[in-house]
């Protein structure tokens, strides 16, 4: 894994446990049931394609996997936004896990942005990204 986050696959894992908690809280204190389950979709699977791409069959499939979990992160930080602007968070939840999710989305544009340039210049070893 890279120098700078050796620790994605848990750090999205974490991140899944707290979009849980989040609509745990938004359906049940709230009352809100649509949105939150859009951020509950999303939030989850950044860590669910972050293991698949654990065991990519390639470098192209672990890109791939890599983007779609990037992807998902850009989705939740839609839904979050959308959540705090219609009111159903308060600005400190939103700060909290809108930081979170930043700092996953851009840690997901770098970790595809260098294996691409990686896989261009020479053979680049997946593994290195969850050991």
């Amino acid at each position: 894994m890279t120098q700078d986050n050796p620790l994605i696959e848990k750090r999205s894992y974490l991140f899944a446990l707290r979009i849980v908690k989040a609509y745990k809280y938004l359906t049940k204190q709230q009352n809100e049931h649509v949105l939150s389950k859009q951020m509950l979709r999303s939030g989850t699977s950044i860590g669910a394609m972050m293991r698949e791409a654990k065991f990519a069959q390639s470098r192209a499939d672990f890109i791939n996997k890599v983007s779609i979990a990037l992807k998902e992160a850009n989705e939740t930080l839609y839904w979050i936004e959308l959540l705090h602007d219609s009111e159903y968070i308060d600005d400190k939840t939103f700060e909290s896990i809108h930081n979170e999710a930043d700092e996953i989305t851009s840690i997901l544009a770098s970790i595809v942005k260098t294996t691409k340039e990686n896989s261009e210049k020479y053979d680049c070893n997946i593994s290195e990204y969850f050991s």
